[in-house]
């Protein structure tokens, strides 16, 4: 169910109920198929008299209508996939994150200069206990032996047994062994700097190996078209740091004078 939380400027919503409030804005009609979304948001006061969004969603349904900037982090862990990320628009910024398990995300706002920390958050960045100085170790392999040495990790097979039995090194074995999760961040924006006035793409893919560590993916490099990558396709990865990772996160988003400004509060009448 969808809900709110006045105070604190939270919403809960699934994609259904993204998609009514986008109709009733659009003042589209509401297909069958997303009549149960329409109840839903009536009966938490969401929805007011004649199907009126309340005012407390302006914030949200505009920043959602007309985004500047989008920033899409996927996390595939042991629970399964989630999907989060960012809004911004030209005067506000809002956060969504998704349990696993559930079909709402919890949109709050945050302002500018906390995104980053926002985004950080998301992936669990934190301190490497281990080593915090960058090794830069490097293993070198292939996707096609990664899905063979994944499958059998899955089967539980020990460790020198899967490295042997698939020919990939046995130090891609050590690493996966370790493994938590598996975290993407693609950001995309309209702007100047795009091709052809297009759109701009950026992202990073990332290991997060518990005692191993940190492991940025630099190949298949991000952002990695549909039908890009096949099992003959190199896989490099690279050990690497939270401090190197919070900057390439920071380095993700274009220029913070092309962010949302905080806004600016009203002069009483």
């Amino acid at each position: 169910m969808p809900s709110i939380d006045v105070a604190r400027r939270r919403i809960r919503l699934s994609d259904s109920h993204v998609s009514v409030l986008g109709l009733l804005v659009e003042e589209g009609g509401i297909p069958d198929e997303l009549a149960q979304a329409r109840g839903q948001l009536r009966a938490v006061g969401i929805l007011e008299a004649e199907d009126k969004i309340s005012g407390e969603l302006y914030p949200l349904v505009s920043t959602l209508m007309e985004p500047r900037i989008i920033a899409r982090v996927e996390v595939n862990g042991p629970q399964g996939t989630t999907q989060n990320g960012a809004v911004v628009g030209d005067d506000f910024i809002f956060t969504h994150e998704n349990w696993p398990g559930e079909a709402e995300s919890e949109y709050a706002p945050v302002e500018p200069e906390f995104l980053v920390w926002a985004l950080a958050r998301m992936v669990d960045l934190h301190r490497d206990f281990t080593d915090e100085a960058d090794s830069g170790e490097v293993i070198v392999s292939t996707m096609g032996a990664f899905d063979a040495v994944a499958a059998r990790m899955e089967a539980a097979q020990p460790e020198e047994a899967v490295a042997e039995g698939t020919g990939a090194p046995a130090r891609l074995a050590e690493v996966l062994s370790q493994l938590n999760c598996m975290w993407r961040i693609t950001v995309a924006w309209q702007g100047a700097h795009a091709p052809g006035n297009g759109l701009a793409v950026s992202a990073l893919a990332v290991w997060d190996c518990g005692l191993e560590g940190y492991w940025l993916r630099e190949l298949p490099a991000e952002p990695v078209a549909e039908g890009q990558v096949d099992n003959s396709s190199d896989l490099r990865l690279r050990r690497t740091s939270a401090k190197e990772l919070w900057q390439l996160i920071t380095d993700l988003l274009p220029d913070g004078a092309r962010l949302a400004s905080a806004p600016q509060p009203q002069p009483a009448s």
